[in-house]
């Protein structure tokens, strides 16, 4: 299992390869990077990435780390 704080260096260095795009449970299109993981909304109309998606994982570790700097 990888730390948060080596997951987080990965994603901001990572040169991203990205596989070919998927459609989600809810019908969301998103590709993922091959390397260090991080998904990316995708869009067919303009055939590119148009931002990052957040997962329910990353939502509730941000949540965390607010909280926690806020103490």
């Amino acid at each position: 299992m990888t730390s948060p704080l080596l997951k987080r260096l990965l994603q901001r260095c990572c040169v991203h390869r990205f596989s070919w795009p998927h459609t989600g449970v809810h019908g969301q299109d998103y590709q993922v990077c091959l390397i260090c993981g991080a998904a990316y909304e995708y869009d067919w109309t303009a055939m590119r990435r148009t931002g990052r998606l957040v997962t329910p994982a990353d939502a509730l570790q941000e949540s965390l780390t607010r909280e926690t700097a806020r103490k």
